[in-house]
This record gives structure tokens, sequence and C-alpha cells, in this order.
């Protein structure tokens, strides 16, 4: 079996957003977060398109395939489907509260039948030889007390579920909707280390209103691991000091214009297969966030990638955009500050230009500034519901 990075960092499953592209683009900005595909249904993935749901590229590893679902042979057949594909853990849904997803029987809703989940991860557990984990809430509706709480995680961890994700909110099934669930029940982390520290044997993750990674250092020291969604997914710069705070290494491309760089030839080869740009570049919004001209670059993308035959040159224009916004603060900066000299302003590349280089781009007019962040909420989503697609996000 292949020997992962721990998982004391990951980016959580986001309905419509963590799709391969996305995907293959966080990857670019840390090697060892763990990152999960969008939920999919065990309906999908045994009567729709299986490689349209289940392929990846192998840059993405570790990656995990979310399943929801809870008949135990559908999820053992689609666990084997997706370890055979190569993905580096299968995690069970037992966290979403949508009404559509409760009519199918999966998500949150299951920890009202912990006997049945355990029953489903037994069977994949008896299916694969890769990890499979839970990904569930501290409880739902009237359910109040730790003890209920512990009582799941044990009936679980009982069938083979060494790792648990753990979103530190307890779900209204009725009167709130997905995205109130995920803000308004209020946050108890107290539960979580709680459990962590009376059962040292699990893995416990930490999910659910964590917004830097001041937030989650603090947290690791006194849970195995953090998962944030979509602090990343709006910021995508903030996954970029993963490496270097929580593993100790070095993180894989220097700068933003690196990064940007890095996906060029992943967006001209999947272009040639017939993916249309906006489902790569819509990913890339927020790479430069905070950063002068990631206004523009916003716009250009947003006004120009949706549209017939649009090329790697939509991407190139918007960079340029970048620089150009780049250089004009930089100039107004010099003019502020009374500077004269002509390195006190960034200059134009020189003629000989590396290759995805977009004219008039240098790297130093988009070095990161240190401690920007944004924050924002993400819309609904779809989910792949047998062969129906649900608006709906965890």
């Amino acid at each position: 079996m292949t020997e992962y990075p721990p998982r004391r960092f990951s980016v959580a499953p986001m309905l419509d957003w963590t799709d391969r592209h996305c995907r293959y683009f966080l990857r670019l900005l840390s090697c060892n977060s763990w990152l999960y595909t969008e939920m999919v249904t065990t309906g999908a993935i045994l009567h729709g398109d299986r490689e349209r749901l289940l392929g990846f590229d192998p840059a993405e590893q570790p990656v995990a395939l979310q399943l929801g679902g809870s008949e135990p042979g559908e999820l053992a057949q689609c666990a084997h489907f997706g370890a055979e594909r190569g993905y580096a853990e299968v995690n069970l849904n037992v966290g979403c509260p949508s009404d559509r997803v409760q009519s199918g029987r999966f998500g949150a809703c299951l920890m009202a039948e912990p006997a049945r989940v355990a029953e489903g991860v037994a069977a994949m557990v008896a299916a694969v030889d890769i990890p499979v984990t839970v990904k569930c809430r501290i409880g739902i509706d009237e359910q109040e007390d730790y003890a209920t709480f512990a009582a799941f995680i044990d009936t679980v961890a009982a069938a083979g579920c060494r790792t648990f994700i753990i979103h530190a909110r307890k779900a209204w099934l009725q009167g709130l909707s997905p995205k109130e669930n995920r803000d308004i029940p209020p946050l108890r982390y107290d539960w979580v280390y709680r459990l962590k520290a009376e059962r040292p044997g699990l893995e416990i993750i930490l999910n659910g209103g964590i917004r830097s990674l001041d937030e989650a250092e603090a947290h690791l020291l006194q849970v195995d691991g953090v998962m944030l969604g979509r602090e990343v997914y709006h910021d995508p710069w903030l996954l970029a000091e993963v490496d270097g705070r929580l593993y100790g290494e070095e993180r894989p491309l220097d700068d933003r214009l690196a990064v940007a760089q890095a996906m060029l030839p992943y967006i001209e080869g999947q272009l040639a297969q017939g993916t249309h740009l906006k489902h790569m570049t819509r990913h890339m919004l927020g790479l430069f966030q905070g950063q002068p001209g990631a206004r523009a670059w916003r716009r250009h993308l947003s006004e120009n990638a949706h549209r017939p035959g649009a090329s790697l040159r939509v991407v190139e224009v918007a960079l340029e955009k970048m620089a150009a916004a780049g250089r004009n603060a930089a100039d107004f900066s010099a003019t502020r500050s009374g500077a004269t000299g002509a390195g006190d302003v960034p200059s134009d590349p020189a003629p000989g230009r590396r290759e995805y280089i977009p004219v008039g781009l240098t790297a130093a007019s988009l070095r990161p500034t240190p401690g920007s962040r944004s924050e924002g909420t993400s819309p609904a989503g779809p989910v792949v519901l047998d062969n129906e697609m649900l608006v709906r996000n965890e």
C-alpha cells in the first residue's frame, strides 16, 4: 500500500466545487494536504457514467472518494470501484443534512442509525484494502448529549473505521437549510477534543468554523488533523502555507504566478480533450485574492471563459491584466514615497521569456501580500443523486 502524508490538513469535500479540475489546481499549492471528491452517490456510480464520476489525475494524490449511500452491498461495490481506480481512501458521508439526501436515506440522517452505518462500514472494509473513513456531525435534531455522540462513534469504530472527520456542529434535519446548518448550530469543539482524549487510538479530524492556519495549529494541539473548506476555496493561497507550517516542508511553488503558470499546460491538455475552459478557470478566481489586479483577473475570466471556443489565451490575457495592475500599483506607491530610481518600479520581463509567461508579466509584480485573507460563503451546488442533479452543499 502506498504511504501518504498524515491527515494533519484536509480540504473538505464540497459539492460542485472539489471536482477533478479543482483538485489538480489545489495540489499545486500543497503536496501534503488531503483532497476529497465531491460526494458521489452509490446509485450514480452503479448506474451512471463511472469514468466521469470517478476519474482523476494521479497528480491529485492523496485524494479520497466520498460516497453517499446506506446499502451495505452497494457501498462495498462502489468502494471497490474507487480502490480499483487508485483512490487513497473511501469516505462515507454521514453529515449532509439536505432534504433530498435524507429522502435517499444517507447523509446526516444516518446518525440516527449507527448500526446501519456500521454495517456499511464493515462491508466496505471487507471489500477494499485502503482506509474507510466516516465524516459526520456531533448529532442531529434533539440529540443534545455527548454520550449519544460517543456511542455512535464507538458503534462505527467497532465495524473497522479508525478515522472520523467530525463537523463539530449538530445538524437540524428540519427547519434549517444546508447553508444554515453550516453556521447556526453552535460549535462544540470541546466534544471533539474529549472524544480524542478518551479514545486515543482513533484518528480524529476536526471540521467546522476554522478560518485560518493559526486556528488550525491551535486545534492540532488537541486532535490529529483539521479540515477546511470554503476558506481554502475562496482564498487558495492559504493552502500554500500548509506544507511549511504543518508538515515542515517547503511549498511546491514559490508564488501565485508560478501556480498560474503550472496550470496552463493542464488547461491546454484538457481543452484538447474537449473540456470547456470555464470548468477549470472557475476554481482559479480566488488565486490572486488581495493582490493588485485581482478584480481584473476575476472579471476577465468570468466574462470570457464561458464563451464558445474560449482558449488558453483567455487565461494569458487575464494574467497580463494582473501584471498591468501590479505595475500601476507600484508606480503609485513609488510616487507617494518620492521614489525616483527606476529600480523602485517593477520592470518588464526580458524579451526571451519562458513558455506560458504572458507578455508583460513578472513574478515580482505578483508576489503575495503576507497576511491577506478573504472570507465568504459558498453557494449551493449540485449533488449527483442516482442520475439526477440535486442542488445542495454540505
